[in-house]
């Protein structure tokens, strides 16, 4: 065995002192990368992927869950600042079936299931009351978060104290709303509606009228009120098409600017100056048919001719006796000057065709005199206001001011310059302080890390490549400029011309040291024959 170890190591020394330094380098790397490939392999076959079982969990809700899958013997991994749990990708369907029958996640609010599994005495009014709040706010929030482009939902309810007699006067509840809604969607007017009504009719005494509903962009979502269609001396229904106008500009620029810069960077606020004075006139115009020659069309024509001749004949020329001038058009009378003699009488009588028009004019029942557009934007850095670009600020100038120039009466403002429509517009860059924070659910990506790896085996695959392109091309130059010695072949002076002696003398020897045994017998043999 030592032998043999030996022997291999020999070989082994043998080959690598035979090698030039250049090839040394490249065995001794391709070696080493080897190494740390059959490495990475081995991990990543071996590692368990983990997947996101819930997120936005509360840390309470992350805490029973981690302990529930540590009693069952789960691998699992907590993120995101504590509130996703990850699981392996395939036991994510099993355990969520699991957990849901234990109960788990427990989302900390207050539903109605509490009363079934907590009934009990010891409770005080107050606390059913604050109980009963809870659970009712926590529902609604469900059902509004099961509207398509809701993403999550805040709700705060104000229920008034019950009165202690019986002709106590009724007090209404109120409603605060907040939406996380999908970002560049727009809620058509039966969704808002629908919205405010599974409000009202969620809470008693809850008019529609008490109910506030904003998203995360302090987007206000109006209720449209129906009863618009009379104009005149409403009030209340001018306000409601100042706010539908100014919500509809507000909602369009937010859509724009959020698209270009984010949705959480951009607030947009709109005031207008809307003319409601209305007018009806009646109008019944004449025109000619031709206005060229500021004719009619000719219906009817009449042609009378007379003649006369004898005495006592009309004197020639003039008007006859009796008639009125203004009567007599289109008669003529042609005679002699003396009292015999001929005359002629010519009249024609035209009926002229004219176009009559009759219009009646009830302009539009609201102009836009005015629009003030205000637009808050945070830098991408929030501390420093010079990194938004000028000229992104001078496109976002440029487009309220064709915003302003598209949506004012031209009539009201004959006279809208670049420069009046650019003191419309006001553009603040500054740090937002105040805006509300939503927890996100992320889509988990691949870490960079794997990346990383997969950029490094790549790149040492690359490289193996090439070393061993390069080697096999410097063993052909090596092989083509090496030439082989010719051998010349010189007899052996002393080698000697084999006979029958020798030939024994070889085959004994070779007996002797092959078949010592057998070659001890021949001996033995031989000398006991002499």
């Amino acid at each position: 065995m030592n032998e043999t170890i030996q022997k291999y190591k020999s070989s082994l020394t043998g080959f690598w002192n035979t090698r030039s330094k250049s090839q040394k380098w490249t065995m001794g790397i391709v070696v080493l990368l080897t190494i740390l490939l059959i490495v990475a392999v081995t991990f990543f076959s071996t590692r368990t992927a983990l997947v996101p079982l819930y997120s936005n969990l509360s840390p309470a809700e992350t805490g029973s869950i981690k302990e529930s899958l540590d009693s069952k013997g789960i691998t699992s991994e907590i993120s995101e600042g504590g509130t996703t749990i990850l699981v392996p990708t395939e036991m994510v369907d099993t355990l969520k079936v699991q957990l849901a029958s234990e109960g788990l996640p427990k989302t900390g609010s207050i539903d109605y299931s509490f009363f079934s599994q907590n009934a009990g005495f010891g409770m005080t009014d107050n606390e059913f009351n604050v109980l009963k709040l809870d659970a009712m706010q926590t529902e609604l929030a469900l059902l509004i978060k099961s509207i398509e482009g809701v993403q999550d939902a805040s709700v705060m309810i104000s229920l008034p104290e019950q009165g202690i007699f019986v002709n106590d006067q009724t007090q209404q509840a109120s409603a605060s709303i907040v939406l996380q809604t999908q970002p560049g969607y727009q809620f058509e007017q039966s969704q808002i509606s629908g919205l405010y009504n599974l409000v009202s009719k969620s809470v008693p005494n809850l008019p529609t009228d008490n109910i506030v509903i904003m998203n995360q962009f302090f987007e206000y979502f109006e209720l449209e009120n129906v009863n618009n269609s009379s104009f005149a001396g409403n009030i209340s229904s001018q306000m409601d098409v100042k706010k539908q106008i100014e919500r509809d500009i507000q909602q369009q620029v937010q859509s724009m600017l959020g698209t270009l810069i984010g949705f959480n960077k951009v607030v947009v606020s709109v005031s207008t100056d809307i003319d409601f004075t209305q007018e009806a006139r009646e109008e019944n115009l004449v025109v000619p048919v031709d206005e060229e020659n500021l004719e009619g069309i000719t219906m009817s024509a009449q042609r009378i001719t007379e003649t006369f001749t004898g005495e006592g004949a009309n004197a020639a020329g003039g008007v006859p006796a009796g008639e009125d001038p203004a009567d007599s058009l289109g008669t003529t009378y042609v005679g002699s000057t003396d009292g015999d003699g001929d005359y002629e009488r010519i009249e024609e009588t035209m009926n002229y065709e004219v176009s009559r028009v009759m219009k009646e004019i009830v302009e539009s029942p609201y102009k836009v005199r005015d629009i003030g557009i205000q637009v808050m934007v945070e830098p991408p850095t929030p501390d420093d206001p010079t990194s938004l670009p000028l000229e992104t600020q001078d496109d976002i100038t440029q487009i309220l001011s064709t915003i302003i120039r598209t949506s004012i009466d031209k009539e009201s403002n004959p006279d809208l310059t670049p420069e009046a429509i650019e003191q419309k517009v006001v553009v603040s860059v500054a740090e937002f302080n105040g805006k509300q924070e939503f927890t996100s659910t992320n889509i988990p990506a691949i870490p960079w890390w794997v990346y990383v790896i997969g950029g490094i085996l790549l790149a040492v695959i690359i490289l193996l490549i090439f070393m061993i392109v390069r080697s096999r091309k410097n063993n052909i130059e090596e092989e083509l400029e090496y030439e082989e010695p010719v051998r010349i072949s010189i007899p052996d002076v002393n080698e000697e011309k084999e006979s029958e002696t020798t030939v024994r003398k070889k085959q004994l020897e070779k007996m002797a040291r092959d078949k010592p045994e057998e070659f001890a017998k021949l001996l033995r043999t031989w000398m006991t024959e002499e």
